[in-house]
C-alpha cells in the first residue's frame, strides 16, 4: 500500500520533478484536464467533481507518504496540487486556452500566497492539511475565473 501512495502523492511521479514540483503537478493537473475535454468533452464542472474526488484518497496518500518519509508536507506531495488544480477549473465559463492558463495562473498564485483562511487550513493534521489547503485555493481561484469569465475577460 505504500507503494500506492507514493504513486498517487506524487501523483505518478510528478513530484519528483527536480524543479518547482507543485508547478509540474499542476502543469500534469492541467494536461489531463484538458485531454479529457478535449477527448471525451468533460465540462468544466467536472474537473470541480474529480478534484473533490481526489481529496479522500489524496489525503490518505499525502499521510502515508509524509510519515514515511518524516515531513509535515514534503515538497514530492502534489496530489495536492491536482486537486486545487481541477478545482479551479471548475470555475470556468468556457474552456479555452485562456481560461485554461488562467486557471494555471490563479491557482498557483492563491496555493503560493496562501489569502486567510488557507493558512489556517494548512496546519491542520497529515494529509489533511496538505490537500484541504489546495482545495481551498482552488476554491478561491475558481471564483476569480468564474468571475473573470463572466466579464468575458476570457
Amino acid at each position: 500500500m505504500k507503494i500506492l501512495a507514493r504513486v498517487l502523492a506524487t501523483w505518478f511521479y510528478c513530484g519528483y520533478a527536480p524543479v518547482a514540483p507543485g508547478t509540474a503537478g499542476s502543469a500534469a493537473a492541467i494536461l489531463i484536464a484538458w485531454v479529457l475535454h478535449s477527448y471525451a468533452a468533460q465540462p468544466a464542472i467536472a474537473f470541480g467533481l474529480f478534484g473533490a474526488a481526489l481529496a479522500i484518497p489524496g489525503i490518505w496518500a499525502a499521510t502515508v507518504t509524509a510519515r514515511e518519509i518524516h515531513a509535515k508536507d514534503p515538497g514530492i506531495v502534489v496530489v495536492d496540487e491536482v486537486v486545487g488544480q481541477w478545482i479551479t477549473l471548475a470555475g470556468a465559463t468556457a474552456l479555452n486556452w485562456h481560461s485554461w492558463l488562467l486557471a494555471f495562473a490563479l491557482f498557483r498564485i492563491f496555493d503560493i500566497w496562501k489569502p486567510p483562511p488557507i493558512r489556517r487550513v494548512e496546519r491542520l493534521p497529515a494529509g489533511t492539511g496538505i490537500v484541504l489547503d489546495d482545495a481551498l485555493a482552488g476554491a478561491y481561484g475558481a471564483v476569480i475565473l468564474y468571475l473573470l469569465g463572466r466579464f468575458n475577460f476570457y
